[in-house]
Protein backbone atom coordinates (compact mmCIF):
# COMPACT_ATOMS: atom_id res chain seq x y z
CA UNK A 1 0.00 0.00 0.00
CA UNK A 2 1.44 3.32 -1.09
CA UNK A 3 1.23 5.81 1.74
CA UNK A 4 2.86 8.59 3.71
CA UNK A 5 2.30 8.82 7.43
CA UNK A 6 3.09 11.94 9.43
CA UNK A 7 3.81 12.02 13.14
CA UNK A 8 5.18 14.41 15.73
CA UNK A 9 2.46 17.00 15.84
CA UNK A 10 0.93 18.28 19.04
CA UNK A 11 0.71 21.31 21.27
CA UNK A 12 3.62 23.70 21.61
CA UNK A 13 4.04 27.03 23.34
CA UNK A 14 5.07 30.09 21.38
CA UNK A 15 8.81 29.94 20.92
CA UNK A 16 8.82 26.19 21.28
CA UNK A 17 9.83 23.44 18.89
CA UNK A 18 8.35 20.36 17.28
CA UNK A 19 9.80 17.84 14.87
CA UNK A 20 7.50 16.28 12.31
CA UNK A 21 8.32 12.98 10.66
CA UNK A 22 7.02 11.55 7.41
CA UNK A 23 7.37 7.83 6.84
CA UNK A 24 6.86 6.38 3.39
CA UNK A 25 5.76 2.86 2.66
CA UNK A 26 4.91 0.95 -0.48
CA UNK A 27 7.22 3.02 -2.67
CA UNK A 28 10.73 4.47 -2.76
CA UNK A 29 10.65 8.00 -1.43
CA UNK A 30 13.96 8.79 -3.12
CA UNK A 31 12.22 8.69 -6.50
CA UNK A 32 10.50 11.95 -5.52
CA UNK A 33 11.04 15.42 -4.23
CA UNK A 34 9.20 15.83 -0.94
CA UNK A 35 7.16 18.75 0.26
CA UNK A 36 5.56 19.85 3.49
CA UNK A 37 2.21 21.59 3.25
CA UNK A 38 -0.05 23.04 5.90
CA UNK A 39 -3.66 24.11 6.17
CA UNK A 40 -4.58 26.58 8.87
CA UNK A 41 -8.11 27.17 10.19
CA UNK A 42 -10.24 28.63 7.42
CA UNK A 43 -7.33 28.69 5.00
CA UNK A 44 -6.34 26.80 1.90
CA UNK A 45 -3.54 24.28 1.98
CA UNK A 46 -0.20 25.87 1.19
CA UNK A 47 3.27 24.55 0.46
CA UNK A 48 5.82 25.70 2.99
CA UNK A 49 8.96 23.73 2.24
CA UNK A 50 10.36 21.21 -0.19
CA UNK A 51 13.49 19.16 -0.63
CA UNK A 52 14.90 17.60 -3.75
CA UNK A 53 15.56 13.91 -4.26
CA UNK A 54 19.17 14.13 -3.10
CA UNK A 55 18.73 16.91 -0.49
CA UNK A 56 20.82 19.35 -2.55
CA UNK A 57 17.86 21.65 -3.16
CA UNK A 58 15.57 23.06 -0.49
CA UNK A 59 13.05 25.89 -0.52
CA UNK A 60 11.12 27.59 2.26
CA UNK A 61 8.12 29.84 2.27
CA UNK A 62 9.03 33.26 3.63
CA UNK A 63 7.04 32.94 6.86
CA UNK A 64 8.99 29.84 7.95
CA UNK A 65 12.41 30.67 6.55
CA UNK A 66 15.06 30.61 9.26
CA UNK A 67 12.77 28.77 11.69
CA UNK A 68 11.96 25.49 9.92
CA UNK A 69 14.41 22.97 8.49
CA UNK A 70 13.45 20.22 6.08
CA UNK A 71 15.50 17.07 5.75
CA UNK A 72 15.24 13.54 4.43
CA UNK A 73 16.85 10.16 4.98
CA UNK A 74 16.43 8.13 1.83
CA UNK A 75 17.96 5.04 3.44
CA UNK A 76 15.11 5.10 5.98
CA UNK A 77 12.50 6.20 3.44
CA UNK A 78 11.51 9.18 5.52
CA UNK A 79 11.53 12.95 5.67
CA UNK A 80 11.36 15.40 8.55
CA UNK A 81 10.50 18.99 9.34
CA UNK A 82 12.18 20.59 12.34
CA UNK A 83 10.11 23.55 13.50
CA UNK A 84 11.68 26.06 15.90
CA UNK A 85 10.55 29.41 17.27
CA UNK A 86 6.95 28.42 16.72
CA UNK A 87 4.29 31.11 16.52
CA UNK A 88 0.52 30.92 17.02
CA UNK A 89 0.09 31.53 13.29
CA UNK A 90 1.90 28.24 12.64
CA UNK A 91 -1.18 26.44 13.98
CA UNK A 92 -2.35 24.15 11.19
CA UNK A 93 -2.65 20.60 9.98
CA UNK A 94 0.70 19.68 8.45
CA UNK A 95 0.96 17.27 5.54
CA UNK A 96 3.89 15.70 3.80
CA UNK A 97 3.61 14.79 0.17
CA UNK A 98 5.59 13.91 -2.86
CA UNK A 99 6.14 17.18 -4.72
CA UNK A 100 4.98 17.02 -8.32
CA UNK A 101 6.85 20.28 -8.87
CA UNK A 102 10.13 18.45 -8.20
CA UNK A 103 11.08 21.13 -5.64
CA UNK A 104 11.49 23.81 -8.27
CA UNK A 105 10.14 26.51 -5.98
CA UNK A 106 7.52 27.18 -3.34
CA UNK A 107 5.06 28.51 -5.89
CA UNK A 108 5.44 25.36 -7.98
CA UNK A 109 4.76 22.89 -5.21
CA UNK A 110 1.97 20.44 -5.89
CA UNK A 111 1.03 17.48 -3.77
CA UNK A 112 1.16 14.04 -5.31
CA UNK A 113 1.03 11.21 -2.79
CA UNK A 114 -0.35 12.99 0.30
CA UNK A 115 -0.30 11.93 3.93
CA UNK A 116 -3.26 12.19 6.27
CA UNK A 117 -1.82 15.13 8.17
CA UNK A 118 -0.82 15.86 11.74
CA UNK A 119 -2.20 18.69 13.86
CA UNK A 120 0.16 21.34 15.19
CA UNK A 121 -1.24 23.81 17.70
CA UNK A 122 0.84 26.69 19.02
CA UNK A 123 -0.73 28.34 22.01
CA UNK A 124 0.17 29.65 25.43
Amino acid sequence: QVQLVESGGGLAHPGGSLRLSCDASGFALDDYAVGWFRQGPGKEREGISCIGKTSVTTYYEDSVKGRFTISRNNAKNKASLQMNSLKPEDTAVYFCATDLGDCSGIGLMAAGILGQGTQVTVSS
